[in-house]
């Protein structure tokens, strides 16, 4: 319907290929708990994996079985879902992944973006805030506001968040005090190369014209 509000993206595809493609773009995201993809693709994906944790969350016979149509490997995806991403999501009312627009990393240079799930192992916002936190941290001005609200954030619903936060940036911080030493060490290479001192096997020492 022309100038109608869209309810979902067709992906070019037919409905039965439309939903095989997120069914298997969720389930990797639920497998990995980040993916790659279209900007499109993972805007779709994001609704059903949204819908897909709520349903974990209730964790009825119900949402089992309706979760349970979503999965192709239901026996390898659906302890997942109403075990460990349950008790992680349980006490956030919403929100629980992230799209994030990345560079075109195809040829045919479509918008890409990477789908998260939120306070997870790869939660790449946690990550940056880590980033940011250690280097305003040592600066003069100390941590802006926007950081300060960021570490509200990503700290908000994690267990154990604040703590977590400050192992990631411990491990950064050893990160760059690693790859300063390594660059160091290529630079003194590149300075002072190891060269040995070869004669000539025809001169001779001391030799006069």
């Amino acid at each position: 319907m022309a100038g109608g509000h869209l309810k979902y993206r067709h992906l070019n595809r037919s409905s039965a290929h439309r939903q095989a493609l997120l069914k298997n773009l969720v389930a990797s995201l639920f497998e990995h708990e980040s993916i790659t993809t279209t900007w499109p693709k993972a805007k779709e994906a994001q609704r059903l994996a949204e819908k897909l944790i709520t349903l974990g969350k209730k964790n009825t016979n119900a949402s089992r079985n309706s979760a349970e149509r979503y999965f192709f490997k239901p026996t390898e995806l659906m302890p997942k879902l109403f075990g460990p991403l349950r008790e992680r999501y349980l006490e956030r009312p919403g929100g629980y992944t992230r799209v994030l627009r990345i560079e075109p990393h195809k040829d045919d240079q479509a918008p890409s973006a990477i789908l998260e799930l939120v306070d997870g192992p790869r939660d790449m916002r946690f990550a940056i805030t880590a980033k940011a936190m250690l280097k305003e941290r040592d600066s003069d001005t100390g941590l802006r506001d926007y950081t300060l609200r960021n570490i509200r954030k990503v700290t908000r619903y994690r267990a154990n968040g604040e703590q977590e936060l400050e192992d990631m940036a411990d491990r950064l911080a050893r990160m760059e005090i690693s790859e300063e030493r390594r660059q160091k060490g290529i630079l003194k290479r590149k300075v002072y190369p190891d060269r040995r001192m070869q004669l000539n096997p025809g001169s001779k020492d001391g030799d006069e014209d």
